[in-house]
């Protein structure tokens, strides 16, 4: 009896697998579904890449028109702070008003003259440097360039009118300095007038000029206006007064106050400064820093104390699109609807906040 042979139709043949074959010859479907797979994540992990340069692109431009535009709009305040730059430069050149000082008073200035346990060039890098330092470090954080570019602009600002108002001071007060005898008589021979009694100085009249800007202490003064304004913006940053109780946020922000303070008191030790020069060089700085923080940010007691005043809108920028991925700051206004730090967000709105 003949057999009879079926043959599947070409149309209805399985196609082999696209795996290596196994110990008898035949595809393995596991080894298959394994590079399938491999196959995939390699070509997932390149989308990606892809996707993150294109981000990392964006962002960079977007950061570019940011930063011109911000620099735009404020052009006349850093034209403002260079012309302070200059006046403090030209108040530095002129000859202080020379105090009279007598044979019966010269005991209160023959503290010994000695170098500067911090010299002069180290204030900018303590008033400018370290709240620079912070201020970038944030930014690499938040990517919030209107952030950076007022809080530069504010401490480069606190900082040199600080320094005008205090070179002006010194110059048109020409309070000797504890050491001020040994600035005038170098070999410690005293000469005076016969008829007035005043000095008669014999030393270098650099040395003798210095010897006449006691009062208000700059390095002080410059101090409490660069480390002031960081403890501002700490203040700000940490939400220092939101009611949570937090004792360490304290710390955090007096820190800088309590450099300046240590600037101040070495002042003292070196015989460069009365105890009242320091005290008010600390008030100069102090109150320049706040007034202009202030000025570009909110008050540490406003809830949105976090961001600075932007009158540009430039943050709305940073949340559209491909930019919703970065950790940048959120005003509570931005935070979800359920519950904020479990209050009803509604309350929030009818303006019963327990947290301030």
């Amino acid at each position: 009896m003949r057999s009879r042979s079926t043959s599947m139709p070409s149309d209805h043949r399985q196609s082999p697998l696209p795996s290596s074959p196994g110990e008898d010859g035949h595809i393995s479907l596991g080894s298959y579904l394994d590079s399938k797979s491999e196959q995939d994540n390699q070509q997932s992990m390149v989308d990606h890449g892809r996707i993150i340069n294109d981000i990392e692109h964006e962002v960079i431009l977007t950061l570019r028109g940011a930063s011109y535009k911000l620099l735009r709009f404020h052009i006349h305040d850093w034209l403002a702070i260079i012309g302070l730059a200059i006046l403090d430069g030209v108040l530095n050149l002129i000859e202080p008003f020379h105090r009279f000082v007598g044979e019966p008073m010269i005991n209160d200035y023959m503290y010994p003259l000695k170098s500067n346990t911090i010299p002069f060039q180290t204030v900018p890098a303590i008033a400018i440097g370290i709240p620079l330092v912070v201020f970038i470090a944030y930014f690499l954080y938040t990517k919030d360039i209107t952030d950076l570019h007022h809080a530069v602009l504010g401490v480069l600002f606190s900082v040199l009118i600080t320094a005008v108002i205090t070179d002006a001071i010194k110059d048109a007060v020409g309070r000797p300095r504890p050491d001020f005898f040994w600035r005038c008589f170098p070999d410690g021979v005293a000469s005076y007038n016969n008829v007035t009694k005043e000095v008669i100085c014999t030393g270098l009249h650099s040395v003798i000029k210095e010897g006449h800007k006691s009062f208000p202490s700059g390095h002080t003064s410059w101090s409490f206006a660069g480390l002031g304004f960081l403890s501002w913006y700490l203040a700000g940053k940490l939400e220092l007064f939101n009611r949570r109780g937090h004792v360490a946020k304290l710390a955090v922000v007096f820190t800088p106050l309590l450099a300046a303070l240590l600037v101040g008191l070495s002042r003292v030790d070196d015989y460069w400064h009365h105890w009242n020069d320091v005290f008010g060089g600390a008030i100069i700085g102090l109150l320049m820093s706040s007034l202009c923080y202030h000025h570009l940010f909110p008050s540490v007691l406003n809830e949105n104390c976090v961001g600075p005043h932007n009158h540009l809108q430039i943050g709305k920028d940073f949340k559209l699109g491909f930019l919703s991925w970065l950790p940048l700051r959120r005003k509570r206004s931005d935070w979800p609807p359920e519950r904020i730090d479990g209050v009803e967000n509604r309350d929030m709105e009818l303006g019963s906040n327990p947290m301030l």
